[in-house]
């Protein structure tokens, strides 16, 4: 089922903190090519049921040869999860992946744009029916905006430089390609030390307009907030992310939906017994994950990638769900 030029991260661990029941109702809000997907059906009784859910097209071709009564899929962002299940009549369900940031193919494929290991359009869209191209965004952004989505997006301290050589160079010609783009960068960045020399100079940007393109971090804080309701008591949400940006969303929102009031100084000091705060709607499951050393020699591409996960309580949500946990 997986694409043979993928490979699922933290594929076991993962589903193992799913902890799948037969007759459960799992989503994968993040299908991709069908690595984690295959995982949980495989663990899936006759009544269980898997609804996948992913914005990029090749994800969709992917799914489309599964041939299983207990499959679904949806061509859909996984902050639209809540009228994905409403549609098909899912009040609940018993666990929710999101394995964050791009596959394989997506990165392979020089037609998407994504890489500068490979020339080719400057997309970079996962869903390329909806929303700006990098190309688009580079040819009418401000030198300001430039710098403020490679420096925040990409953590990378020459965002001025590589925002005004940008600019420099679509004043001489459109910059719709990777290789242009990558060249701008280096020259830009050119032999000043950088600490991290195993990187390419474009390393950072290209993740940045990344994130930006595809509305990564703010799809993110969208989601988690959405997807706490969907889960029935005892339901596992596990969230796989690969750079800090998103990991660092991902942990603080489970930290405060894992505490009373959200963890709010000033209620913990009000006049109530402990026994008498409502209780947290989830709870921490063990320790975040990484990758096993065996793992990044077989798939580098996992050396970044964290897994949390946490569990839905009996506690029912407060009244102003999601004020104050939101993401």
């Amino acid at each position: 089922m997986a694409d043979g030029t993928h490979v699922p991260v933290l594929l076991d661990e993962a589903v193992a903190a799913l902890a799948v029941k037969p007759a459960g109702v799992y989503v994968d809000a993040t299908f991709g090519r069908g690595g984690h997907a295959a995982a949980i059906l495989a663990r899936l009784g006759a009544q269980g049921r898997l609804v996948a859910v992913d914005r990029d097209p090749g994800a969709e071709a992917a799914a489309a040869a599964i041939a299983d009564p207990r499959f679904v899929f949806r061509r859909a962002w996984f902050s639209e999860l809540p009228d994905v299940l409403a549609v098909l009549a899912l009040a609940q369900v018993d666990g929710v992946l999101l394995d964050l940031g791009t596959s394989s193919p997506q990165i392979d494929d020089a037609a998407r744009g994504f890489s500068f290991r490979f020339d080719g359009p400057l997309d970079m869209r996962m869903d390329p029916s909806r929303g700006e191209s990098a190309a688009q965004f580079l040819a009418r952004a401000s030198v300001r905006e430039l710098t403020e989505v490679i420096r925040d997006y990409g953590e990378e301290r020459f965002a001025q430089s590589i925002a005004g050589a940008v600019a420099a160079a679509r004043a001489r010609e459109p910059v719709v390609r990777t290789g242009q783009l990558r060249r701008i960068v280096g020259e830009a960045v050119g032999a000043r030390t950088r600490g991290d020399w195993g990187q390419d100079p474009a390393t950072r940007t290209f993740q940045a307009l990344r994130i930006f393109v595809n509305r990564e971090l703010s799809e993110l804080s969208l989601a988690l907030p959405r997807i706490v309701p969907l889960l029935r008591e005892a339901g596992r949400l596990a969230v796989i992310s690969f750079h800090s940006l998103e990991d660092r969303i991902v942990k603080q929102f489970l930290a405060r939906a894992s505490r009373p009031f959200a963890g709010d100084p000033a209620a913990a000091r009000l006049p109530i017994r402990a026994d008498d705060l409502p209780g947290a709607p989830l709870t921490l499951v063990g320790r975040a994950h990484k990758p096993s050393d065996a793992e990044v020699a077989r798939n580098p591409r996992s050396r970044s990638a964290i897994l949390r996960v946490a569990e839905r309580t009996a506690h029912p949500l407060p009244v102003d769900w999601p004020k104050g946990y939101a993401a």
